[in-house]
C-alpha cells in the first residue's frame, strides 16, 4: 500500500514467530489518523509507536493500573455492575409481563461500558441516555481505529478526507471526551488543587492522578491521564460484549449446547446464589463457549497491526523494515488445517482434560482472544473476567428463546454502519 509492505498472517506457527520468538522486532505500531485521535497524539499505551512514551505508559499501566492486586481491589465494583446487569434485564422482563424481547447487544455493551466506567471513575451509575450515547461513540471510534484510510499510506491526501473518516472520528471523540473530561477535571482539582485531599484512591482514575515520580512530582500529565483513561475503556468495552452476544446466539440455535451451559451453572453455582468470579475455575464449559465465540466470530478481521523496526526473516520470508504485520483473526480462527469443520460452533473442541482449567487466552495463536507478546492485551485477566461474568450471568438468571415467529437466530454478520456520520 503506497510504499508500505503489508504482511497478513493466517498460520499459527508463523504468528508465534512474529509475536513470540521475534517479538522485539515487531513491537511497534503504525502512525495513523485514527490512532492519533484516539490516543491524544500517541500518549497512551495501546497504539503508541515503540519509544520512550510507550515504555513509560506500559510501565505505569502494568505496575500501577492493571495488575492482579488492583483487579482484586476492584472486585466489589465489578460485582456491583454484574448485579446491575441482572436487575436491568429483570426490570425489562417484569415490564413486559414476565418476558420480553431483549436487545442483547445493547445490554452486553452497557455492561462492559459500565464496568470500565465504574472502575475508572464516573459521576453516577445506572444505564441511561448518556451511557448509551457514550457507548455508541466508543464503538464508532473503535470501528475506525485501523479502518482502511488512503491518507494513512499517502499522507499528502489527508486534507481531502476521502472516506469521511476524520469527520466521523472528530464527532465521536467529542462525545467520548464530553463525558470523560468533566469527571477527570473534577478529580484533578480534588487531588491536585489548592489544599488537595488526603486519603486512599477509590478507583483507577484516582490511582493515575496520585502517582508520583522519584522527586514527588505528578508522574502523569493531565493529557496523559485523559488519554490513558480513554484507552482503558476502548480496550475493554468491545471484546467481552461481542463474544458473549455471539455465544448466546449460537447456543440458542443449538439448544443442547445451551442446556449444557445452564446445567454446568446449576451444578457449580446452584440456583440459590449468583455466579461470582471465584466460581470461574470450575465453569469450563461456559469458558469453552466464550473461546469458541472468539474463534469463530472475532471482534475484527485483523489484530492490531505490528510494525517491523528492522529488517527480519520470518519462516523463510524477508520482511523489510517498516512492514505492517496483520494477524488475521478470521484466517487463524477458521483455518481448516488447524480446526476441523471450522465454521461449526462447537465448544467441545476447547474442553480440557478433567484436571485442567480452560482459559480464554490462546498462547499458541490458533485464534486471537487477547493476543500475546509485548503488545498483547495488558488487561487480559480483566477482559476474561468480564466475558465469563457477562455470559454466565445472562445464562444463569434468565430463560432464553428465539424471538416469537422465528425458528432460529439469524447469524448473518451485520454490515458496519457509522451512525454518527
Amino acid at each position: 500500500m503506497g510504499k508500505v509492505h503489508i504482511i497478513p498472517v493466517t498460520c499459527p506457527e508463523i504468528a508465534c514467530e512474529f509475536l513470540k520468538r521475534q517479538d522485539s522486532t515487531f513491537a511497534s505500531r503504525p502512525i495513523t489518523m485514527g490512532t492519533e485521535y484516539s490516543s491524544r497524539n500517541f500518549l497512551s499505551v495501546a497504539v503508541a509507536p515503540l519509544g520512550d512514551q510507550w515504555k513509560k505508559m506500559r510501565r505505569v499501566v502494568a505496575s500501577e493500573v492493571i495488575n492482579p492486586a488492583r483487579l482484586q481491589w476492584l472486585l466489589e465494583k465489578r460485582d456491583e455492575e454484574a448485579d446491575n446487569l441482572v436487575n436491568h434485564v429483570h426490570n425489562k422482563c417484569r415490564a413486559g409481563g414476565g418476558g420480553t424481547i431483549v436487545d442483547v447487544r445493547a445490554v452486553a455493551r452497557a455492561y462492559s461500558g459500565n464496568v470500565m466506567r465504574g472502575i475508572s471513575g464516573r459521576a453516577d451509575g445506572g444505564p441511561g441516555k448518556e451511557e448509551e450515547e457514550h457507548v455508541e461513540a466508543l464503538f464508532t471510534v473503535l470501528s475506525l481505529l485501523y479502518a482502511f484510510c488512503v491518507s494513512d499510506y499517502l499522507p499528502k491526501l489527508r486534507w481531502l478526507d476521502l472516506e469521511g473518516h476524520e469527520r466521523i472520528r472528530r464527532k465521536a471523540i467529542r462525545v467520548v471526551n464530553k463525558y470523560a473530561e468533566r469527571i477527570i477535571d473534577e478529580r484533578m482539582e480534588k487531588w491536585r488543587g489548592v489544599g488537595g485531599v488526603e486519603g486512599a484512591p477509590e478507583d483507577l482514575l484516582d490511582v493515575m492522578i496520585t502517582l508520583r515520580d522519584e522527586k514527588g512530582r505528578p508522574l502523569l500529565s493531565t493529557e496523559e491521564i485523559k488519554a490513558q483513561s480513554a484507552d482503558l475503556i476502548y480496550a475493554s468495552v468491545d471484546n467481552a460484549s461481542h463474544a458473549a452476544e455471539w455465544a448466546l446466539a449460537e447456543t440458542l440455535n443449538q439448544p443442547e449446547l445451551l442446556k449444557k451451559a445452564v446445567d454446568e451453572l446449576d451444578r457449580v453455582v446452584g440456583r440459590d446464589s449468583l455466579v461470582r468470579e471465584s466460581d470461574f475455575p470450575r465453569l469450563n464449559y461456559i469458558k469453552s463457549c466464550a473461546r469458541e465465540a472468539f474463534r469463530l466470530h472475532p471482534i475484527a478481521p485483523f489484530n492490531l497491526p505490528h510494525v517491523a523496526v528492522s529488517d527480519a526473516t520470518v519462516a523463510g520470508y524477508f520482511i523489510p523494515k517498516g512492514s505492517h504485520v496483520l494477524l488475521s483473526r478470521v484466517g487463524l480462527g477458521r483455518n481448516p488445517k488447524i480446526w476441523a469443520d471450522p465454521l461449526r460452533f462447537d465448544p467441545e473442541r476447547h474442553m480440557a482434560p478433567a484436571s485442567a482449567e480452560v482459559e480464554l487466552l490462546e498462547p499458541e495463536l490458533r485464534f486471537i482472544s487477547f493476543s500475546t507478546g509485548r503488545r498483547g492485551c495488558m488487561g487480559a485477566q480483566l477482559g476474561s473476567a468480564m466475558t465469563v461474568m457477562l455470559l454466565a450471568r445472562v445464562l444463569q438468571c434468565f430463560t432464553w428463546a428465539v424471538p416469537p415467529g422465528q425458528a432460529r437466530i439469524d447469524l448473518t454478520e451485520a454490515e458496519l454502519v457509522h451512525r454518527l456520520f
